[in-house]
């Protein structure tokens, strides 16, 4: 399969993973042009073709962003050239149609990357997907709206380059996976805090409908005060205060001085206005301009106008009671909200969980299944063999984790490999059910049952209610 053509040219990769199982992994392939200079608040224009065969065995950079609370869990570097993928498949030939699962990073609307080692990782591919992670422009850079951005666009809007970034990696997908032995009529959409965010806004807007047919939320949604979507007037109000700040509503042509300027300094002044805001993800959001995003996503999907295509939903029962450094309890209702509207779209095949898997030293220590705990279940990573685990630590000991080892055992493992095959099942099929595990029922409001996700599997009842407990 290598080298692998696609519609900008021929790309190389590399192989990773086990003998006999290996994957193919193919970093930083570009989905769109760099969003530079002019391109800088515009949405995404189609990549530049070149001759011969591209190396892609190095990630790119991380979208432009200031210092997480948490820090990156490995070096990244950083640019506003951040428009890559990457792709692992563990397809033989071109003709496999593998079901494909693209991953929405988190990091709120402003952190991280889909570089990282974790979601990179071989195994999940390895039970039979092609997995796709995605990098878009976060932040001021990838959300900024403002009268003149607004004035200049054909649509009339401006704000949510992010969201058509993800967009354009979509199209990408639907364009060019069947040459790495993915099944284009066939993609997951899924993602995790902000990443689930993502997820949920895309399933909300009326501009996605065929760019995937299945969507995956994991402790993050559109619904307030997580990421509730703001009017394209009030998101453009910030836009003219930061370019006060920046100084540039005094030039000639603001907006000409304004991508003048280093996204350092554009970064940096979006700051003060993270840490005035009290709510959810921070000031940068969705915005509801008309185009993308018709009305706030909580109305989208109490009207049923969402993109109807099967979901699981669910989140970490730590998050919801606590300790910890991020706890989000109003989930729950949101999730009862978004699987009552897949319903009232005719939606079948709706599923909702709560995960509370801990690893056994973690948890003699006492602590709680956090935000972000599910993770390295998901990718597979039961042995640490990427090293997320103790940088898992940098939420874990505020919910009483006191040692970076978190004592992974066998019930780890095989936890992580029910994940991995429920997922991955969900997205060939949409049924998350695996013969020989415990049988999953999809979500009625009546019976309100869920799957309690830790060794060993149970369903459960009161999926709205486990907040409340």
């Amino acid at each position: 399969m290598d080298p692998i053509k696609i519609d900008t040219g021929y790309i190389a990769g590399t192989i990773i993973g086990e003998p006999g199982k290996e994957i193919r992994i193919y970093r930083g392939v570009p989905y769109a042009a760099p969003p530079l200079g002019n391109l800088r608040w515009a949405p995404p224009r189609p990549a530049a073709s070149w001759p011969g065969i591209r190396e892609c065995t190095v990630f790119c950079c991380q979208a432009a962003q200031g210092l997480s609370m948490l820090g990156p869990l490995v070096p990244v570097k950083t640019s506003e050239d951040c428009l890559y993928l990457n792709i692992l498949t563990p397809a033989k030939d071109i003709t496999d149609r593998l079901p494909v699962m693209v991953w929405m990073h988190g990091g709120a609307f402003e952190f991280g990357n889909g570089n990282d080692p974790l979601v990179n990782g071989f195994r999940l591919p390895q039970k039979g997907t092609v997995l796709v992670n995605v990098n878009m422009r976060l932040g001021a850079i990838g959300l900024l709206a403002h009268p003149l951005l607004s004035k200049e666009s054909p649509k009339g809007v401006s704000g949510n380059y992010m969201f058509l970034d993800m967009m354009a990696a979509l199209e990408w997908v639907k364009r060019n996976i069947e040459a790495f032995g993915g099944d284009a009529h066939n993609v997951t959409i899924f993602g995790e805090s902000g990443g689930g965010a993502k997820v949920a806004d895309l399933v909300a807007s009326p501009l996605t409908k065929g760019l995937f047919h299945k969507a995956v939320c994991e402790s993050g949604a559109a619904f307030p005060p997580f990421a509730p979507g703001r009017s394209l007037k009030e998101m453009e109000g910030l836009g003219v205060k930061l370019f006060e700040k920046l100084g540039v509503n005094r030039e000639t042509d603001p907006l000409a001085a304004a991508r003048s300027m280093t996204w350092n300094k554009v970064v940096e002044a979006g700051k003060a206005f993270v840490a005035d805001s009290a709510m959810g993800l921070g000031p940068w959001d969705a915005a509801v301009d008309g185009w993308f995003l018709p009305d706030i996503p909580a109305t989208i999907f109490h009207e049923a106008r969402q993109t109807p295509v099967p979901m699981i939903v669910g989140a970490n029962l730590g998050e919801l009671a606590g300790p910890g450094m991020i706890r989000m309890p109003h989930i729950i209702p949101t999730y009862v909200q978004m699987l009552h509207a897949a319903d009232k779209a005719g939606v079948k095949n709706r599923y909702a969980f709560i995960f509370d898997q801990i690893p056994s030293g973690w948890k003699n220590q006492g602590c709680v299944s956090t935000h972000a705990m599910e993770l390295p279940y998901v990718f597979g990573d039961y042995d640490n063999t990427t090293g997320w685990w103790p940088g898992l630590f940098r939420l874990t000991r505020r919910s009483g984790a006191k040692t970076p080892d978190p004592g992974v055992t066998e019930s780890d493992r095989i936890v992580s490999e029910l994940m991995m095959k429920m997922w991955v099942r969900f997205a060939k099929t949409g049924d998350p059910n695996i013969e020989g595990a415990m049988e999953w029922p999809a979500y009625e409001g009546d019976s309100d049952k869920y799957l309690y996700i830790k060794d060993p599997l149970e369903v459960k009842s009161g999926f709205s209610k486990v907040c409340q407990e």
